[in-house]
């Protein structure tokens, strides 16, 4: 616990630092650690490589380690998010509002960080670069605790970004790495409230769960990703397929991934046979209803938990319905309220889906995949919530931020 407590400690006065520093100062640094990346690769792909091993030792799923490994491309993509980060406008000390009261008090509203904000994740090592980009341009420490298999690739990614801030005059503890990972740790992560002032985990559905139920640190909560695409019967047959090959197989263990798909009756016939052609290719399992499986000869029956899963996996859940309104229904009873989309060429329909599905993100023509903070020109994510208070999708800078009011008199004195 010691050890926690001078992480928290070390987190406040960098928090206070930060506070301080002009937009100009926070780009150096990010800038600064964005050519530290490049710099270093070769060191960051030698721990990713170690963590990578010892994960298919362990038996680890293919949808999991995807999200473990790291190669120059995803580096050097950590790196354009820092940059992107550093060209963004800060949104530090904006005043949303100013008005004058009749007692003559002029009364305003300004962003400000949030503080310390502690991250527990799992398997990405790339989010321990995205973490401390958002933060530090927010001018919020970040405690971060990652999951033991990448420990090697975020303690390498800590290491570096910690020396690209100090070489440049600025506080190392910006960003601080728990390189403990045993479960005892993380619960008492999740109950310093005295030091950390947001919680967000990043992970799975039983990792969320566990910082909602143990946390007395404020949470905002990412959600896990049961995504939908929905095929209307105006739809496309060739937009139609290339958009569920890319939302299912373009990356499978991600959350934005699609893993059910809703087809309306009217283009069943039309559509398997050149979906189901491409779904073999990509070696994908289809769990389909009684309509599926009679057009798809390879499908298997699918049980009503295939409805709600995050498979992460090379598996689709695939069912018929009859009408755009039970479309949304069954969106609305199995989704996470993630990233849900339909493809249409009937403007009322792709309306009634904006309006009536319940999710972060609701798409027309277009894969789910792009509910990410860079495709959304955020730089980069601290995490896509699925809830609804105080932010909601892909949070970027002004998710990291709150607001104080600040008042301005010439001697008022309350009646």
């Amino acid at each position: 616990m010691f050890e926690l407590i001078d992480m928290g400690e070390r987190a406040r006065k960098a928090a206070a630092s930060l506070g301080k520093l002009g937009v100009t100062e926070k780009n150096r640094g990010l800038l600064a650690a964005a050519d530290a990346l490049l710099a270093n690769t070769e060191k960051i792909l030698q721990a990713n490589r170690e963590d990578m091993e010892t994960g298919r030792n362990r038996g680890m799923h293919k949808g999991l380690l995807d999200r473990l490994k790291l190669n120059e491309e995803r580096i050097v993509s950590m790196a354009e998010g820092l940059r992107q980060i550093a060209s963004l406008e800060d949104p530090v000390g904006e005043v949303l509002s100013m008005k004058k009261r009749p007692n003559g008090l002029i009364i305003g509203e300004k962003r400000v960080p949030l503080g310390v904000i502690g991250i527990i994740y799992e398997s990405r090592p790339n989010v321990t670069a995205d973490a401390f980009g958002l933060c530090f341009k927010t001018g919020n420490a970040v405690i971060l605790k990652g999951g033991s298999d990448a420990l090697r690739s975020n303690m390498a990614i800590a290491g570096i970004l910690r020396d690209a801030l100090s070489s440049y005059g600025l506080p190392a503890d910006a960003v601080q790495l728990l390189e403990s990972t045993d479960r005892e740790t993380a619960r008492q992560l999740m109950r310093m409230d005295g030091y950390i002032d947001v919680l967000i985990p990043r992970g799975g559905a039983g990792l969320i769960r566990t910082v909602v139920e143990n946390s007395t640190v404020p949470v905002i909560e990412t959600g896990t990703g049961n995504c939908h695409v929905f095929v209307d019967e105006s739809a496309d047959i060739d937009m139609a397929v290339d958009i569920i090959l890319n939302a299912k197989t373009q990356r499978i263990g991600v959350c934005n991934a699609c893993e059910s798909l809703l087809i309306h009756e009217k283009v069943s016939d039309r559509l398997w046979p050149v979906l189901s052609k491409r779904l073999r290719e990509k070696q994908v399992e289809i769990r389909g209803d009684e309509t599926v499986c009679g057009l798809v000869p390879e499908a298997v029956k699918a049980t009503e938990e295939d409805w709600g899963r995050e498979y992460l996996d090379y598996i689709l859940s695939a069912k018929t319905v009859g009408s755009v309104e039970e479309a949304i229904a069954h969106i609305n009873r199995y989704n996470t309220k993630h990233s849900e989309s339909i493809v249409t060429k009937d403007y009322a329909n792709a309306q009634k889906f904006l309006d009536e599905v319940d999710a972060a993100a609701v798409y027309v023509n277009a894969s789910t995949r792009f509910t990410d903070g860079f495709e959304f020109g955020f730089g980069a994510e601290i995490g896509i919530s699925t809830q609804k208070l105080h932010a909601r999708g892909p949070m970027g800078l002004k998710a990291l931020t709150t607001t104080k009011y600040i008042i301005y008199g010439n001697g008022q004195i309350r009646p």
